[in-house]
């Protein structure tokens, strides 16, 4: 399978909300696409939104077989312009564990990096994200805030793009900018 890896071009915006619904619905439940296509629209209507790291796998067909967002994140109001959130990330079910989202995610760190982020916020499995550099964020001061139900501590990570970064970075992490994430 040929792959290309690039970001968000307008062609792609409508697709790729589909494919995040479709894997998320899947994976989860239809509710859970339906949540995590809202965040993807919200986040591309709001402030933080980089498209640039809106980053997308195309196969021959250049049809989208992963997704990834990468937007800036504030941790009490600070930050900002040196912090990243991934979410979501989505490869084609049908595709996973091909290294697709390995691809993508490595594609956006480099892209990060020369933008001048020093370091990516996720919550998710540590299984899917310990391999790729990230590490519980509560070593180093970044906590969920009381807002945030995590099943455990060590879902909430944190990747260094540059060395010392997280020397700097501490604080409460709080979705409630997201209307998308309030848990109702």
């Amino acid at each position: 399978m040929k792959r290309i890896i690039k970001s968000m071009e307008n062609k792609y915006l409508l697709p790729s909300l589909e494919l995040v619904q479709k894997v998320f619905a899947e994976y989860d439940s239809p509710e859970e696409g339906k949540v995590v296509r809202q965040l993807v629209e919200e986040i591309r209507a709001k402030k933080y939104y980089m498209p640039e790291l809106e980053i997308i796998m195309v196969d021959e067909k250049d049809e989208i077989v992963g997704y990834a967002m990468f937007s800036r994140f504030h941790i009490e109001g600070r930050y900002e312009n040196e912090l990243l959130i991934l979410t979501p990330v989505a490869v084609k079910t049908e595709l996973q564990r091909r290294h697709i989202s390995k691809d993508i995610l490595e594609y956006g760190f480099d892209v990060a990096k020369r933008l001048g982020f020093k370091a990516i916020l996720v919550e998710g499995n540590p299984r899917n994200y310990n391999n790729r550099g990230f590490q519980s964020s509560y070593k180093f001061g970044i906590e969920a805030g009381p807002n945030i139900k995590l099943p455990h501590p060590d879902c909430l990570m944190i990747k260094e793009l540059e060395k010392g970064a997280l020397d700097r970075i501490s604080g409460l992490v709080d979705y409630s900018f997201y209307e998308a994430l309030h848990e109702g």
